[in-house]
């Protein structure tokens, strides 16, 4: 009997770490949608819109940085693209501004 309850314990542990990989498997894919630097639009709970700019990608999440200076990670299915705009550029360099509130600023 107990060799019956190992196998059925490692079998659980295949499924359930197989079941982490296809979740991260689709979150990848759901990142490779979006691209470092493109402007992206969420809906937080309870909170109006939010757009910011992805600046990394994470193992699950993408990082936003809002126009305010705001940091968010996001599962990539909660983003949309946002209408992009340009910042005092009309030059056809795709630099956008991104305004930083320090803590230490004097």
């Amino acid at each position: 009997m107990p060799v019956l309850l190992s196998y059925i314990l490692d079998l659980a542990d295949s499924v359930r770490a197989r079941l982490r990989f296809l979740r991260q498997l689709d979150a990848h894919e759901s990142m490779l949608e979006f691209r470092i630097g493109e402007r992206v639009t969420f809906q937080p709970d309870g909170r109006p819109a939010v757009i910011g700019m992805i600046t990394r990608y994470n193992k699950k999440t993408v990082s936003i940085v809002t126009d305010d200076g705001q940091r968010w990670n996001v599962a990539p299915r909660a983003l949309t693209r946002a209408v992009s705009r340009v910042i005092g550029n009309t030059d056809g360099n795709n630099v956008v501004a991104i305004h930083r509130q320090d803590k230490h600023s004097r």
